[in-house]
């Protein structure tokens, strides 16, 4: 009899260790991953340049070229609004920029902007409303520039 408690007591070792395995490792996984909201797909491609006065570069997976997403109105001076994968800026009376709204450390989706900085809640980044620079980490690339057009008082997808 006391073979077959040997093989009880070694069979429930081995369930408590690998239990207490996956739930570390759980925690771990949920520690990294963690945000509010999905990361939007498609965001976050490499900019194709700039435009004019009132628009800048372009990024791909924006989405609905020409889709109205705001009345300057809408956008404060100074701050911004993010409308699905992307964030747009008025970082000067006047002047409106777009960014993709994925943050470049881990892909979440950035929340709001505020005295001029884009803020992810995931992680803390922080990105210049102006061009989308590291203002604070853990990114270390820049929001990539998305295009856009204002035409009259509204802000297009370009």
């Amino acid at each position: 009899m006391t073979g077959s408690q040997g093989t009880t007591s070694a069979v429930g070792r081995r369930a408590v260790v690998a239990a207490a395995g996956g739930a570390g490792l759980a925690a771990v996984l949920t520690a990294c991953g963690g945000s509010d909201s999905p990361a939007p797909s498609g965001a976050g491609q490499p900019a194709a340049g700039t435009g004019g006065a009132g628009t800048t570069g372009g990024a791909g997976g924006a989405g609905g070229a020409g889709q109205v997403l705001a009345k300057t109105a809408d956008i404060p001076e100074g701050g911004g609004k993010v409308f699905g994968e992307v964030v747009v800026t008025q970082p000067r009376a006047g002047e409106f920029k777009a960014f993709s709204a994925k943050c470049t450390h881990a892909g979440c989706a950035v929340k709001d902007v505020a005295d001029g900085v884009i803020n992810c809640p995931c992680h803390g980044s922080k990105f210049d409303a102006t061009d989308g620079s590291v203002k604070a980490g853990p990114a270390t690339s820049p929001l990539a520039a998305a295009s856009i057009t204002v035409d009259g008082d509204s802000i297009k997808l370009a």
